[in-house]
């Protein structure tokens, strides 16, 4: 709190306006148009490993805020004051910070992807500034920004590990169901506390919505490689443009209306993002191996 306060002292407008950008970069949607930029136009394989260090450590993330449920800065010390339009977006508990992992989980591993020092040291900076203007617009401690950002970094490098090996079929059916496996376990185990009373709905839901997402990445992971194997480069540039425009508004359109129709519920939510993730890993390339690879 000693340094949130340090933080506090020096905003300004210019300052303020600079890190909500930078925090605008650690938003959901951001890694997801990226991902779909990678998976649907780009690189399948790194769009893979974004995918795997990102829903992984979100699961590891969530489960963690769940356990030690430590509150919001300005809940833990009612004399903080965050800057008030960063509050909207501060959902959950505090410890530790959704907006690192994220930032982590895309550009980390973009980081990993590529030779460029000065384009492994810019990704990293990214990373540093998604945390800092976490910190200074006052909704996170500097534990929940290095502990978001030490998980993540293990996980991402486990996947740019592993994903160098061969899998054969057998093999991906283990994994799936591995991951698979860990994601139900934080969804029984949200589930649990929100059913004895340990924690509010929100709370919840937000970890089942992780849940279910990760066990969509595992099905849609398994089909895709196993059985589907869509070309993301099978076109010309023109039509990537258009690809990539329609897969995006049509996601968005799926997220906005199956979150109208499911509600926000622990069940409406974990539904909400299973079936949003098997629509970019499945639905999408079904129609873009059907169609657009034509063109």
């Amino acid at each position: 709190m000693e340094f949130l306060y340090q933080l506090e002292s020096i905003r300004n407008p210019f300052l303020s306006g600079i890190f909500r950008l930078f925090t605008l970069l650690g938003q959901e949607v951001v890694v997801l148009a990226v991902l779909c930029f990678f998976y649907w136009c780009y690189n399948k394989k790194l769009a893979y490993r974004i995918s795997f260090g990102f829903f992984l450590s979100a699961i590891l993330v969530q489960g963690l805020k769940i356990t030690f449920r430590i509150p919001r800065p300005w809940i833990k010390d009612p004399l903080f004051k965050p800057v008030e339009d960063a509050i909207n977006a501060a959902t959950g508990y505090s410890f530790p910070s959704g907006h690192t992992q994220a930032a982590t989980a895309l550009y980390g591993t973009l980081a990993l992807a590529t030779k460029k020092r000065a384009s492994k040291i810019m990704l990293f900076l990214v990373i540093a500034m998604v945390g800092l203007s976490r910190m200074y617009l006052g909704v996170h401690t500097p534990a929940d920004v290095l502990t978001s950002f030490v998980i993540t970094l293990a996980t991402i490098l486990l996947v740019y590990y592993f994903s160098n090996f061969e899998l054969t079929k057998d093999k991906k059916v283990y994994l799936m169901i591995g991951i698979g496996v860990f994601a139900i376990a934080l969804l029984i185990y949200c589930v649990t506390l929100y059913t004895n009373g340990t924690i509010e709905l929100a709370y919840a839901a937000d970890s089942c919505s992780a849940a279910a997402a990760g066990v969509g990445l595992a099905i849609g992971w398994y089909v895709e490689s196993t059985y589907l194997n869509f070309n993301e480069r099978a076109c010309s540039n023109r039509m990537q443009v258009v690809k990539l425009l329609i897969g995006l508004t049509v996601t968005i359109l799926l997220k906005e209306g199956l979150g109208f129709i499911l509600g926000a519920s622990i069940t409406g939510k974990g539904v909400k993002y299973f079936l949003l993730v098997l629509w970019i890993m499945i639905g999408y390339p079904c129609i873009i191996k059907r169609f657009m690879n034509k063109a």
